[in-house]
C-alpha cells in the first residue's frame, strides 16, 4: 500500500509539473507579441548565451569530429569502405549528433545559468519589486531569455557542425592523406536539403525547450538559497530529458516525410 501511494504521489507530481510548464509556455506565446518589446535586453541575452558559449561548443564539436572519425576508421578499413568516411561522418553530424550534443552542452550551461539567475532574483525579491514598480518581469526576464535561446541555438549548432567536420577532416588528412578540399567537397555532395532543413528546424525547438525550462524553474524557485541550487539542477535535468523527447518527435516526423 505504501509503494502504491508513493507511486501515485510521484505520478501526480509529474503531471502537475507538466501542466505548470505547459501553462508557462502558453503564457509566453500570449505575451511575446504584445508591446513593449525589450529589444535591448534581447540583444544582451543573445550575446550572453551565444558568444559566451562559443568556446564550449568549439571544443565539444572538435572532439566529436576527432573521436567519431578515429573510432569509425578501423571498421571501415576492414570492409574496404574508408572512402565513405566523409559521407558517413558528414550525414551523422549534421542530421543528429551535432544538434543533439550541442543542445545538451548548451542545456548544461544555459539552462542552469538561467535557473540560478532567476532563482536568485526570486529569492532576493527582485522579481516582486519589479511587479510592485509596475514593470512586467515576465516580459523583461522570461520572454527575452527564451527568445535568445531559440534564436542562438541554431547558430551554435551550425557552428558546432562545421567545427566537428573540420576535426574529422583533420584526422582524414593526417591518417589517409585526404586533402581538406576533397573532404569537404565529398561531404557537401553527400548532404542535401532534406538533411539540413529538419536539423535546423529542430534546433529552434531545442533552444525554445532549454529557455522555457530554465526560465520556468528559476521564475518559480522556492524561497531560500537552497531553492536556487535546486532550480539550477532540475533545470538541467528537465531540459535534457525534454531535448530527447523533442528529438524523438522531430525524427519521427522526418521519417514520415522521407517515406512520402
Amino acid at each position: 500500500m505504501g509503494k502504491t501511494a508513493t507511486l501515485f504521489k510521484g505520478a501526480k507530481k509529474f503531471f502537475i509539473e507538466i501542466g505548470d510548464l505547459s501553462y508557462f509556455g502558453a503564457r509566453f506565446f500570449k505575451e511575446v507579441f504584445k508591446p513593449p518589446f525589450e529589444f535591448k535586453e534581447l540583444m544582451r541575452q543573445c550575446y550572453q548565451m551565444g558568444n559566451r558559449s562559443l568556446m564550449l561548443v568549439t571544443v565539444t564539436g572538435f572532439i566529436i569530429g576527432l573521436v567519431l572519425t578515429l573510432q569509425s576508421r578501423p571498421t571501415l578499413i576492414q570492409f574496404g569502405a574508408v572512402s565513405w568516411m566523409p559521407n558517413m561522418v558528414g550525414i551523422s553530424i549534421v542530421r543528429e549528433i551535432g544538434p543533439v550534443i550541442t543542445a545538451l552542452i548548451c542545456a548544461g550551461r544555459i539552462a542552469s545559468g538561467i535557473g540560478a539567475e532567476l532563482g536568485s532574483m526570486r529569492v532576493t525579491e527582485q522579481i516582486d519589486a519589479m511587479e510592485v514598480s509596475g514593470t512586467n518581469p515576465f516580459k523583461y526576464l522570461v520572454i527575452t531569455r527564451i527568445m535568445a535561446t531559440t534564436l542562438m541555438l541554431p547558430i551554435l549548432v551550425i557552428y558546432g557542425d562545421l567545427v566537428a567536420l573540420y576535426g574529422s577532416a583533420l584526422v582524414e588528412n593526417l591518417k589517409g592523406d585526404v586533402s581538406f578540399q576533397l573532404y569537404f567537397n565529398t561531404v557537401f555532395d553527400a548532404l542535401s536539403f532534406s538533411d539540413l532543413v529538419p536539423a535546423t528546424i529542430k534546433s529552434f525547438f531545442f533552444g525554445f525547450a532549454i529557455g522555457l525550462v530554465g526560465c520556468y524553474k528559476g521564475y518559480y524557485s522556492k524561497k531560500g538559497t537552497a531553492g536556487v541550487g535546486v532550480a539550477a539542477n532540475t533545470a538541467v535535468v528537465m531540459a535534457s530529458l525534454l531535448l530527447f523527447v523533442v528529438d524523438f518527435i522531430a525524427v519521427f516526423i522526418s521519417d514520415i516525410f522521407y517515406e512520402l
